[in-house]
Parts: structure tokens; C-alpha cells; sequence
């Protein structure tokens, strides 16, 4: 069932083999795994470490249960390092899925607005949040945002490229269309609780890779369901950039 795929992966093993020994308890059966790379990229700041696709995709591919890697990620186009980013992950045999990020220009212009108005802020902050603000903080964040107008800033660029849809209907498609009994899924998203849910109804092994605080409340609820949360910093060691590693 595990065979590693390098001899770093071996050598890991016989230092961690609590490690391996949890991994081959979720790798035990037919599995398809579904990594949401935004969702993941952003862990990484809490973490203090990067993932490295290459040394993952080597620890996933040690496990011949493993049948297929999707990964999700955006493109921006005309972004060469963007672009080279999802080329390398198609060289070490990811089945990519991609689409063009969304590049939309947000006013930040309060100009023709009252300094008590929430108008512009709408963009930012949730209504929920938005209607516990006293009208202090609002006509203060509005003073931040008219300095930034009177330094010639009117608008903010925000990138946007989600693939909850995509993830969501892969794995239902995979359950019916694939002989496959265990589901991996990267990310704390609360979007995929539907997905999650109608799986683990129907009897199939769902386990989430995340980090501790990553994962949404609608997610954790799903445990008394039968969902195993498995933290990654457990394996920091066998898919952490090597220059991290080294100064750990």
C-alpha cells in the first residue's frame, strides 16, 4: 500500500512512522483527492511555512490507493509566474483544473457619499458585521478611505477565482461514475459542506485536510457524521519547502 516514491519520503517514514501509519489509515481504500490551492495558499501564512506541490505530490503518489490529484487553481493571464506555477503543477502529473482569475476594480471613492454612510463600505464588510458598527467607526473608516482618495486612489483591484462549484460537482460525478469509496478534500471552505454531507449520507469515506481554526464552523459540525479532520501540519516535514525545513 505505501511505497515511497523517494528516498527523502523513505527516510521520513522510518523517522515518522506515526505519521505514515495515520496516512495509510485514511489511503485505505480507492481514493480521489480534490485540493482547493487558494484555499490552501492563503493556510499558509498562519502556518509560517509553504507547501511545496512537488515534495506533496511525491508523498501522494507513495500510496497506490491514491488514484487521482486534483487541483484547482486559477490563472492570471499575462502573469508569468502565475502561469509557469500552474505548468509546474501539470509536470508533476496534477490533473489541473483552471480558469482565468476575475481582475474587478472596487471603488474606494467616498467622495459623493456622507461621511456616516455605509454605501462604499458594503463592498467590504459583511451586513451582519456592518450594522453592529457605530456610526463612529464608520465615519472613521470612511476618513481612511477619503486619505486614500485625496493620494489619487479611487479604486482597488480584487482578483477573484472560486471553484466550489467545480470541486463540489467533481466529487458527486466521481462518486457516481467512479469506483471510488474515499473522498480527500483540501480545504475549510463552508461551501463544500453540502457536497461533504450527501457523500457521508450515502456511506463514503470523507476526510478533510486542513489546519486548526482553517476550517468552518459547517464543516466541523459534519464529524458526528462520520468527516475526519486531519491536520497537515502533522506531515510539515514531508511536504514543506526544503529551505524551511532547513531552518526549522
Amino acid at each position: 500500500m505505501f511505497k515511497p516514491k523517494t528516498e527523502r519520503i523513505r527516510q521520513l517514514a522510518e523517522k515518522y512512522p506515526e505519521r505514515i501509519r495515520e496516512l495509510k489509515q485514511i489511503f485505505d481504500k480507492s481514493t480521489n483527492i480534490y485540493i482547493d490551492f487558494a484555499n490552501v495558499f492563503e493556510w499558509q501564512e498562519k502556518l509560517g511555512w509553504h507547501i511545496s506541490i512537488k515534495r506533496l505530490k511525491q508523498l501522494l503518489d507513495s500510496f497506490n490507493t491514491v488514484r487521482e490529484v486534483k487541483f484547482y487553481k486559477g490563472t492570471l493571464i499575462g502573469d508569468k509566474q502565475s502561469e509557469d506555477f500552474i505548468e509546474e503543477a501539470k509536470r508533476y502529473h496534477y490533473i489541473v483544473i483552471t480558469k482565468p482569475v476575475k481582475i474587478m476594480n472596487l471603488s474606494i471613492d467616498v467622495s459623493s457619499i456622507p461621511l456616516a454612510s455605509p454605501e462604499i463600505l458594503k463592498q467590504f464588510i459583511r451586513d451582519a458585521l456592518l450594522k453592529k458598527l457605530g456610526m463612529e467607526t464608520i465615519e472613521y473608516l470612511n476618513t481612511q478611505l477619503k486619505e486614500l482618495n485625496q493620494q489619487g486612489k479611487r479604486f482597488i483591484k480584487d482578483l477573484k477565482c472560486n471553484f466550489d462549484v467545480e470541486i463540489g460537482r467533481d466529487m458527486l460525478l466521481d462518486y457516481h461514475s467512479v469506483t471510488i469509496d474515499n473522498f480527500v478534500l483540501w480545504s475549510g471552505d463552508s461551501d463544500f459542506a453540502d457536497p461533504v454531507r450527501q457523500l457521508l449520507l450515502d456511506k463514503k469515506k470523507v476526510t478533510l485536510f486542513a489546519t486548526a481554526r482553517k476550517v468552518a464552523v459547517e464543516l466541523n459540525e459534519l464529524k458526528s457524521y462520520g468527516l475526519f479532520i486531519f491536520d497537515i501540519q502533522k506531515i510539515r516535514e514531508f511536504i514543506c519547502w526544503p529551505r524551511e525545513i532547513a531552518a526549522g
